[in-house]
């Protein structure tokens, strides 16, 4: 078998010394940058291949970040991941992803398989049900949490996610303002900080108006473009005739639209519809979704840069660090049409 290229190897080849070609392979900025870029490049032609291992036994550290998420089909996770993924590399990490679709042992089993690689950290969004032991188990070993998008009781670690309760009231304060009084909450679930904080802020709004909260109105559970689609049947239905729905996401909105066209009704004049999230779908969709812009990007970002600094011995206070939601308002709404 071949064996394996050394940094002597590299160093000799080169007329430098070992510690000069470690800082470069590093990205240390103590070696000048032409000098960085030669050495990496020399590494490449003679098949050098990182050795994390004997690096973590000397550092203590693996340069590897566990992300788990509910799913990363959903956009929403995928723009959080994607700048998580930017602000890693900085840093020269790499992260292992999990799915744990709400499934606490899932996730569980990532966490165990993540601290026995020696995982530096990991960032959540935790399963619904979690329990606060299974969070401890990562931080009592060395592992610090970071959590995005939801929060959970009885764990101490930093949390970014978008105000959502500020941000529902956003949507129903910008239906009420064009006029509608009858206006339907459709997706999400009690379960999860999240889907407790969007309603708790529909219902605010609602209140704030005037306007009684009629629980007949909402229609919880669906999370996805299908279960928007298929809640259609149910939110035309209703006999109290909604005028606009709030939907949970950006995907569930469009899901719903499209239920309303295939009922011969046209969603933004005959009905409106806002949407959370704003995906780059929600802009090209027809008709263009009114929604929240939540800050998905800007969530990774600043989870990724906390645990970062946490393994740099900085102490990101914990609790709930929250971005400030803006409204997006497109074609799917407009004034009441009754």
């Amino acid at each position: 078998m071949a064996q394996k290229v050394k940094l002597s190897t590299i160093a000799e080849s080169l007329g430098l010394s070992t510690a000069t070609i470690s800082l470069a392979l590093r990205d240390s900025p103590l070696v000048a940058a032409d000098t960085r870029e030669k050495i990496k490049e020399q590494a490449r032609a003679l098949g050098y291949i990182y050795n994390r291992r004997a690096a973590s036994l000397r550092t203590s550290r693996s340069g590897i970040i566990g992300v788990v998420v509910h799913d990363i089909m959903n956009p929403f996770y995928g723009e959080i991941l994607k700048a998580i993924e930017s602000e890693l590399d900085r840093s020269r990490h790499t992260f292992i992803l999990s799915n744990h679709y709400d499934s606490v042992d899932k996730q569980r089993m990532f966490i165990e398989t993540l601290l026995q690689l020696g995982g530096d950290g990991v960032i959540m969004s935790p399963a619904i049900g979690t329990p606060p032991e299974d969070v401890r188990l990562a931080e009592d070993n060395g592992m610090p949490a970071i959590f995005v998008a939801r929060s959970m009781d009885g764990v101490d670690v930093p949390i970014y996610r978008g105000d959502d309760s500020y941000g529902i009231s956003l949507a129903t304060n910008h239906l009420i303002g064009l006029g509608h009084r009858t206006i339907a909450m459709i997706g999400g679930t009690d379960q999860t900080s999240t889907g407790r904080d969007r309603y708790q802020g529909y219902v605010s709004a609602l209140r704030k108006a005037g306007i009684e909260v009629d629980p007949n109105l909402r229609i919880p559970g669906p999370r996805t473009k299908q279960g928007g689609f298929e809640a259609a049947v149910h939110f035309l239905s209703l006999p109290q005739k909604p005028t606009a729905a709030v939907c949970w996401n950006d995907l569930v909105a469009i899901g719903l639209m499209n239920g309303i066209a295939r009922a011969g009704l046209v969603p933004g004049r005959d009905i409106s519809v806002t949407g959370y999230d704003d995906l780059e779908e929600a802009s090209i969709a027809t008709p263009a979704l009114t929604t929240v812009w939540n800050g998905q990007a800007e969530v990774g970002r600043l989870a990724a840069r906390a645990l970062l600094d946490k393994l740099a011995g900085s102490h990101e206070p914990d609790g709930i660090h929250l971005i400030k939601p803006e409204m997006r308002i497109r074609q799917s709404t407009g004034p009441i049409n009754r």
